[in-house]
């Protein structure tokens, strides 16, 4: 039980700490106002946080949670590359809907100048673990390809997202993302679909 506690500590903070940037903006939100939403300690920030700029790799921490939440409801009969395409959906619809243009790109920036860990690459990710185990089901089943393996399968599915939140934040988010989306990403990925 004392394992679950800090996670949900953490992910408390992230949590405020998000909907504070999506509110007020990251310049214009405090350190002491993310304590007070979310219900923590000056000292349960800082065990978890450096200080407010590491919070912005935080943001895949939400995704991985947006996820999981999404395999919970997900209809287990579905084709696995439907299930693909849904999960990227609904991550895009969240994206456009709760996460601020600004920050993203923020974010973006970050992973690229970063020497540090770079949070969107963890292939310790719920991200990377959930889409691999879906490409290995859909290989199983015979849904995708299995003369191509499921990490390259994977890589290409987390490039193809990545190019067009990238893109998305180049136009200043000027289209709807997740109808974007709806129609790129099967066409990136029907290669790996099997015939």
């Amino acid at each position: 039980m004392s394992k679950k506690k800090p996670n949900h500590t953490k992910g408390k903070i992230v949590k405020a700490a998000w909907d504070l940037f999506y509110r007020n903006g990251y310049e214009d939100t405090t350190i002491e106002e993310i304590i007070e939403l979310s219900g923590t300690s000056k000292g349960s920030f800082y065990h978890y946080f450096k200080g407010k700029d590491a919070l912005l790799s935080s943001l895949s921490y939400l995704f991985d949670e947006r996820y999981e939440e999404l395999m919970e409801e997900i209809d287990p009969n579905m084709n696995s590359f439907d299930k693909l395409m849904l999960l990227n959906h609904e991550l895009f619809l969240m994206i456009e809907n709760e996460i601020s243009l600004d920050l993203l790109a923020r974010l973006y920036s970050s992973q690229l100048i970063t020497r540090g860990e770079k949070h969107l690459l963890d292939h310790n990710r719920t991200y990377y673990k959930l889409l691999r185990s879906l490409t290995l089901e859909g290989q199983a089943k015979g849904e995708l390809r299995s003369d191509v393996s499921a990490n390259e399968i994977v890589r290409t599915y987390a490039l193809c997202e990545r190019a067009l939140l990238y893109d998305w934040c180049i136009f200043g988010g000027e289209y709807p993302l997740h109808q974007y989306s709806d129609q790129m990403m099967p066409k990136f990925m029907e290669s790996y679909k099997k015939i």
